[in-house]
Formats: C-alpha cells, sequence, structure tokens
C-alpha cells in the first residue's frame, strides 16, 4: 500500500514477526482513533503491533535507521555504487529524494514509520488509560510500555530532523496534518518526562516467553543518551549508574560472544528485536515477496559470491569449502568496512577480527566486511531469511556513556573505571589496554575512538559525531571508496530534509524554518 503521508494511515495491518508467543498473537489490524480494547489481549496485541513498526526495513529491520546513523561516517561504506544509501552515504540528499523509495526504504518511509508509532501509541494510550476493561496494574504496564515505544519514535525524530510535529493526545486526523514544528528541546523535554514514567512501571526483567519486548533499563538508556546531547553530564551519568548497578546486565568476558547468533538474549543485550526464519514480514508495495521474517540485515552484511575472493581465479573453490561448511556467501555484501576504518583500527585490539574481515577459510578477500553481524549458515541464516535478532542497545555501550559523563563532570580520574570495563576483553595484556595519564580533552578523545572500535555498525555513530558537533570536521578528512562525501557534506547534512511529500499536504511545517534544516 502506497501513500503519500503518516496522516494517511489510519487503519494499518501488522503481521505477526516472531516465533516466541510474545510475537505469535496475531496483531489486530490498527488503529482506529474510536478503538476499544474490551479484554488485556486486545490491548497486548496493539502494542505488538506497534513493536511489528520498528522491524519494518525503514528503522530496524533492514538498513532503515543504519543508513541514517553509520552510511556517511567512519565505519561503514558499501563495497559498490547503489541508489537507495548513495543519497544519505555520499550527501547528495534533498526535499525529492527523500520521497524516493525502494524496499520501503527512504528518508520518507522512515518518517511515515515513526510517526505511525506514535499515532497508535497515542491512540493506544488514550484507550487503555481508565479502561474499566482492564486493572489498574495492567493499564500502568500497557501504558508505561506503550510511552516508552512513543519516546523511542520521537528520539529518533529528533535525531534525524531537529525540531518535528510533537503532539501526545488522540487527535484527529484533520488536526494532526495542520501541525507545525515544535523545537527540539520541548520535545525532548517531554519524552525525557515520558521516559521516567516508563522506567519506574516497565518490568526489570522480560520472562522467556515476552522476548523481543522492551524492559525499563531500555528507557533509562534513551534517557541518559537524551542528557548526553543536551550535557547534562551529571544526570546522564547518574542514569548510567542506574543501569549499571541496577539492572541484571553484565558485560561479557568475550567480545565474540556478544554476537553469537545462539546466544542473542545474553546477559549484555539490554534489548534487541525478536525475529525469526520462516515468518513473514510486513511487506509493502516494492518490497520483493521473498520467504522469510524481513530481518534482511545479515544479508546486507554477508559477501556476495561474485564479489569474491579477490583472486577470481579461486571463486570455485571458495564456494567449494564454503558448502563443505554448509555455508554460503549468499549476502549483498552492500556493509562493509570503510577504507579509514580499517586502516586506523588497532591491529592487537581484539574486537577487530569481528569488525574487519579480509580473509576467509585461506582466501584473500576483495573487500573487508564485519563478521560480527554475519551469518552464512545456510540451514539457519538463508539469504533474506534470517532468525538473527536485531540488537539495539547493550550495556558496554552503557559504560562508555559512564565514562564519558564522568569525565565531562568531574575528568579522567574516576572515569577510567568505565572505560576499562570495556577494553579489558579487549586486548591481551594490562599494558594495552589500561589507560593513564590522559587530559580531559586526551580522555574525550579517547572515547570518540573507543565507541567506534566497541560499537562499529550498531547504529550510533553519526548520532555522536553529531552530539559532539565533529561530524563535519571528521567526514571533511577522510577518503572513500567510490562516492565523495569527504567533498559533498555541509553543514545543515547534521539532519535530513522533511520529505517533499509532508511539505505539500502540510505547509505548516515550514512556518517555523522556510529553509526545511537548510536543505533550501
Amino acid at each position: 500500500m502506497r501513500t503519500k503521508s503518516i496522516f494517511l494511515y489510519v487503519l494499518v495491518t501488522f503481521s505477526c514477526l516472531s516465533c516466541e508467543k510474545f510475537l505469535e498473537e496475531e496483531p489486530r489490524d490498527i488503529i482506529a482513533p474510536e478503538t476499544f480494547f474490551t479484554s488485556v489481549a486486545d490491548a497486548k496485541q496493539a502494542v505488538t503491533g506497534v513493536y511489528a513498526i520498528f522491524k519494518n526495513n525503514s528503522l530496524y529491520g533492514q538498513v532503515g535507521l543504519d543508513n541514517f546513523y553509520d552510511n556517511g561516517a567512519d565505519i561503514i561504506e558499501p563495497n559498490r555504487v547503489i541508489g537507495f544509501v548513495e543519497p544519505i552515504g555520499n550527501y547528495t540528499i534533498n526535499e525529492a529524494v527523500a520521497d524516493r523509495s525502494e524496499q520501503k526504504m527512504s528518508v520518507s518511509d522512515t518518517w511515515k514509520d515513526l510517526y505511525k508509532v506514535v499515532l497508535n501509541t497515542n491512540i493506544i494510550i488514550d484507550q487503555v488509560n481508565g479502561n474499566e476493561a482492564l486493572s489498574p496494574e495492567v493499564q500502568t504496564e500497557i501504558v508505561a510500555e506503550t510511552t516508552f515505544l512513543r519516546s523511542l519514535a520521537y528520539w529518533h525524530i529528533t535525531s534525524l530532523w531537529g525540531d518535528a510535529p510533537y503532539y501526545t493526545e488522540n487527535l484527529g486526523i484533520d488536526e494532526i496534518k495542520v501541525l507545525g514544528r515544535t523545537d527540539e528541546e520541548t520535545i525532548l523535554n517531554g519524552v525525557l518526562s515520558d521516559l521516567q514514567f516508563a522506567q519506574d512501571n516497565m518490568p526489570a526483567t522480560i520472562p522467556d516467553d515476552q522476548r523481543g519486548s522492551a524492559s525499563k533499563w531500555a528507557a533509562a538508556m534513551v534517557m541518559a543518551k537524551i542528557y548526553m546531547k543536551q550535557k547534562n553530564w551529571q544526570a546522564g551519568l547518574s542514569k548510567c549508574l542506574e543501569i549499571i548497578n541496577q539492572s541484571p546486565h553484565s558485560i561479557l568476558p568475550n567480545y565474540d560472544d556478544v554476537f553469537d547468533p545462539a546466544n542473542e538474549y545474553n546477559a549484555e543485550i539490554i534489548w534487541s528485536l525478536d525475529f525469526a526464519k520462516d515468518i513473514r514480514g510486513q511487506f509493502e508495495e516494492g518490497v520483493p515477496s521473498i520467504a522469510g521474517n524481513g530481518n534482511w540485515r545479515p544479508s546486507m552484511f554477508n559477501p556476495r559470491l561474485r564479489d569474491e575472493p579477490a583472486n577470481t581465479d579461486e571463486r570455485t573453490a571458495l564456494s567449494d569449502a564454503l558448502t563443505a561448511r554448509g555455508e554460503a556467501f549468499n549476502g549483498t555484501g552492500l556493509q562493509i568496512a570503510s577504507k579509514d576504518f580499517v586502516e586506523k583500527f588497532p591491529m592487537n585490539d581484539l574486537r577487530r577480527p569481528l569488525n574487519v574481515l579480509d580473509n576467509y577459510l585461506g582466501f584473500d578477500l576483495a573487500f573487508p566486511y564485519m563478521p560480527k553481524f554475519m551469518n552464512l549458515n545456510l540451514d539457519s541464516s538463508p539469504r533474506f531469511n534470517h532468525s538473527d535478532n536485531r540488537m539495539v542497545f547493550r550495556l558496554a555501550d552503557v559504560y562508555l556513556m559512564a565514562a564519558e559523563c564522568e569525565n565531562e563532570v568531574n575528568g579522567p580520574g574516576n572515569a577510567y573505571q568505565y572505560i576499562h570495563a570495556v577494553r579489558e576483553r579487549a586486548y591481551a595484556t594490562q599494558s594495552e589496554w589500561e589507560l593513564s595519564g590522559l587530559s580531559q580533552q586526551e580522555f574525550r578523545e579517547a572515547i570518540y575512538d573507543e565507541r567506534k572500535w566497541e560499537l562499529a555498525g550498531e547504529a550510533h555513530r553519526k548520532y555522536d559525531l553529531n552530539r559532539w558537533g565533529i561530524l563535519l570536521d571528521v567526514i571533511q578528512n577522510l577518503e572513500y571508496r567510490f562516492w565523495k562525501p569527504n567533498e559533498n557534506i555541509r553543514p545543515w547534512h547534521v539532519l535530513l530534509p522533511i520529505p517533499l511529500q509532508e511539505l505539500q499536504i502540510n505547509p505548516n511545517l515550514l512556518e517555523s524554518d522556510p529553509t526545511n534544516n537548510g536543505y533550501r
């Protein structure tokens, strides 16, 4: 179904996206503003439907958010010229291009789906609050989880567009379609209040049959990230320490184990979206009808045999070696380690083999891949039909956030403990992982690099570069394989343009900023 605006999404069909009980329930066709929930199951199916939106290609299902947070930075670039990542990765995006959709991935698709979350969560909250068919405890539980999901949507909206339409009531379509933009700070302050409510009322742990839903620690993590963007370092530190000291999560001793597809609910992962092989996902017009669950992301990182190995005369031998292991290079190979990332990643860092793969089974490869997101197993993870979950947040990120906040508040003295908790597993000896004697600025720069090595490809990088105020400087001083983002990037590229279709439907979106974030 092709639509022109978020405002036309009144009835939305969701498909079941997981084998877990949490996602086996059939999400209802939601959500008309007059919807009334007559049972707990009705309300929870509606919430499941919101999770389903986040699993769309435009968000966490393929390279939707990856495209905006990682491409065109200093970690990932494609292995060839490809249309749907070029406008972002090469900084040629404009209002009209923002509407160009491939496989339900575009600036416009991401805008629509995030506001679809807002629309549906507002209706759920309105219809759950005071609903006599639900106990007060159930009402609070559902409203808290739904408020978190709405807050997550608004966090992404402000990160990508800055000022944006903001509403938290069950408004009619005629009211929504004339909303102007609210300033980012007002939105984030409202989101922080909502997230605190969510954290206070969401569960600390998730039962096995509800895996894929978020706990209170996911809400706390988004709060910490917002505080850091606002440079409210003490509040950010306090929130990080809540997670470190009170949550059930812990850093695994081995970096490789964090990404083991056989251990997707390990202690380090705070929240991941649950996917399963052979369950049909939500595809819309323009997306190939491929059997599977819609989680194409591993295929974006898996190599493509026609590109490999470096010595093409060895391709048959490589294929035979893969087949003997029950594997295949049957991905797209589009998301690979960038030239600069490969050259600068420390050779003695034990994380490097999970982030830079240039030889496999003794065959030198033409391109460097990121094995932490690859799954070559034909049985469990065939092309475009992956069982791999989508990791969203993990504890190592929180430790690095705590280190950054502590350094900004008090200098590096007490910050070493947090960065060392991450670095200790990354090197063979203490002399390699231990940092000491750094000034506040030197520690700040160490954080810049440590977040790059530890969290590579996890859709954080451009958010970080933007909040540090160094995106332009970093990109302008890099060399890329194909495109020229270092030459094309401009100051306005720290944000995306509101898509042209949205502006045509609602001219009020230009009222507070006629330049559309500088793109006019």
